[in-house]
């Protein structure tokens, strides 16, 4: 061995309980302020009150309605009164569809002998003809069962799609992504072959008779030939499921009133602390404002947009101030259409505003159990070494993965580092999911807060030590 390695190798146990003190020093810093966040979220935390308010003095907030409107002022104001450095609206053009007086359906199994079925009109869909639509029923479970059905046996028919969410996936949006399609892209498949209007399975692992909206497309459907589209309740899916298997000639009624109307100006709403060292580098927190119109949208997402306001409020109550600058980002335009996030992605990239790291909540304000993070398997390395700090609290799974839809344009621009999204226990999302009983009673303050000081504790961690992320 030659000199040089012997002194370095000198001064490596020399100094090496210098660097351990030191390490073990941060690690100390970093999980009493965690801590410290955590116990301010709830002792003195201020998101389910806000979710209050918006929840039950303001509502449902489709993209387009007085609701939206009224949640912009809302949180806009509530920024104002926080003292950020910045606050400001992001305009935006957005999708207006309305859903008209409530639908109703029914089964038929004989003239006159009828049952009723508890539906709703998939958000974009055009409505029934004057009087509603009465038909015979072709039930599926896949395009691919559709396509060897053919023109043949669809036309003139109502087609059912009933492919339910996979029961034994324990993540629960994978059993959601299995089976979404069908609502997304059911109309315009069955168009194809002359089906006169679709019927899809809820998007639920519930049992239940609410039925659950969301979004749907006709992709280059021409409009005189596109279809009326319709969720039906897992109960209702089930019951008319078996009755088909009993008479199969069966008619399925159906009336909705729903109406596409010309885009509308929208916002979304941006308020941030301002960077102590690189105030030219961006980390972002945020939620989607706009929810659908069954109920007033609590759990998606009126708890990721509290949750991210109060994000900045806890780091100013612990008079943490940051090196980067921290913005909380109300988007606006998630549910149809993703307006919002493209917005504000496209405005980044022209602005020249690199984005070291940006966090979403969308996935209901249920107990936090960790962070999905989409970046490269170095950065994730480094970002694993912080799940002992989230231990105490429950909140240490950490995996790699997607993020967030109103974060994602941000990584097809090219301008961050690290995305992520807050990761709640997921069994009783879809419960509520796009459905008249996703309100604010749903909602526990406990979990909800808990989710808030995981952000906020996550946030933290990226503004210290976030330049040490590769793009």
């Amino acid at each position: 061995m030659n000199t040089y390695f012997v002194k370095l190798l000198a001064l490596t146990l020399l100094f090496s309980p210098f660097f351990s003190g030191f390490s073990q020093k941060i690690n100390q810093q970093d999980s009493t302020m965690i801590k410290q966040l955590f116990n301010t979220s709830l002792n003195d935390g201020q998101s389910y009150q806000w979710l209050d308010y918006l929840s039950n003095n303001i509502g449902s907030r489709l993209s387009g309605s007085l609701g939206a409107e009224l949640a912009v002022d809302y949180t806009k104001e509530q920024m104002i009164d926080l003292d950020l450095d910045k606050v400001w609206l992001q305009p935006v053009m957005v999708p207006k569809w309305t859903r008209g007086a409530k639908e109703y359906a029914y089964i038929e199994t004989a003239p006159g002998v009828t049952s009723i079925a508890n539906i709703c009109a998939l958000g974009g869909s055009v409505p029934t003809p004057y009087g509603g639509l009465k038909a015979k029923v072709v039930e599926v479970k896949s395009f691919e069962e559709l396509k060897k059905l053919g023109r043949e046996k669809i036309k003139g028919n109502i087609v059912f799609y009933n492919r339910p969410m996979q029961d034994d996936l324990i993540q629960t949006m994978r059993a959601y992504g299995g089976a979404v399609g069908q609502r997304y892209s059911g109309a315009a498949e069955a168009a194809k072959y002359g089906a006169v209007g679709v019927v899809v399975r809820s998007m639920s692992l519930s049992q239940d008779d609410f039925p659950h909206t969301g979004a749907m497309s006709y992709g280059d459907t021409p409009k005189d030939l596109r279809i009326p589209a319709c969720a039906i309740s897992t109960n209702g899916a089930n019951y008319l499921s078996a009755t088909l298997k009993l008479q199969p000639n069966l008619l399925f009624y159906f009336n909705q009133n729903c109406k596409s109307h010309p885009d509308v100006q929208s916002y979304n709403v941006i308020g941030e602390i301002r960077g102590s060292e690189s105030p030219n580098k961006f980390i972002v927190v945020g939620g989607h404002l706009d929810s659908w119109d069954l109920g007033d949208g609590s759990h998606d997402d009126g708890a990721g947009c509290v949750q991210s306001l109060e994000v900045l409020r806890l780091l100013k109550k612990v008079g943490y101030q940051p090196k980067h600058t921290i913005r909380a980002v109300m988007f606006m335009n998630e549910e149809n259409g993703l307006r919002g996030g493209n917005k504000y992605a496209v405005e980044a990239k022209r602005k020249e505003e690199f984005h070291v790291f940006a966090l979403e909540s969308d996935a209901g304000g249920f107990t936090p159990r960790g962070f999905s993070f989409d970046t490269n398997e170095e950065n994730f390395q480094q970002i694993k070494n912080w799940e002992t700090l989230f231990s105490p609290y429950l909140v240490n799974r950490f995996v790699r993965g997607g993020s967030g839809a109103d974060i994602g344009p941000l990584k097809n621009q090219g301008i961050i580092s690290v995305l992520a999204g807050l990761s709640p226990d997921s069994q009783r999302y879809f419960d509520y999911h796009h459905a008249a009983n996703d309100t604010f009673d749903k909602v526990n303050k406990r979990e909800l807060e808990l989710g808030a000081a995981a952000m906020t504790g996550i946030i933290y961690l990226m503004d210290k030590y976030g330049d040490n992320f590769k793009e």
